[in-house]
């Protein structure tokens, strides 16, 4: 059995034992508040009224990433014309990438206050 098949494994046993951990962590606490008598209706999620849809956020940050890494390729290679190292094209790749990710959370987060 060769390495890989051995990190294959620790990585699906991983992903299987954080999942497990969720699940019977919030079955314990919804049995505890249930047995108490307290209201479990705290973790049922309404649809809110003020909340953007899903698709629109999502939508949203796929098309600033994808802007973001665009004109951060087009940073990295006028960088590079101008003769610096290629490792620069790599990083203003990710800070714009990084910066329209940024910039889309606080266009969601204006959108929900709306």
């Amino acid at each position: 059995m060769g390495p890989e098949v051995l990190i294959v494994a620790l990585i699906f046993a991983s992903i299987f034992g954080v999942f497990y951990l969720f699940f019977s962590t919030r079955n314990k606490e919804r049995l505890a508040l249930i047995e108490k008598g307290l209201d479990a209706g705290i973790f049922v999620k309404g649809k809110q009224d003020k909340a953007a849809p899903i698709w629109k956020i999502l939508t949203l940050n796929f098309s600033l990433l994808i802007i973001g890494i665009g004109l951060g390729i087009l940073l990295g290679n006028i960088f590079i014309n101008m003769g610096l190292d290629e490792a620069v094209a790599v990083g203003t790749t990710f800070i714009t990438a990084g910066t329209a990710l940024l910039i889309g959370f606080f266009m969601v987060k204006k959108m929900d206050k709306e």
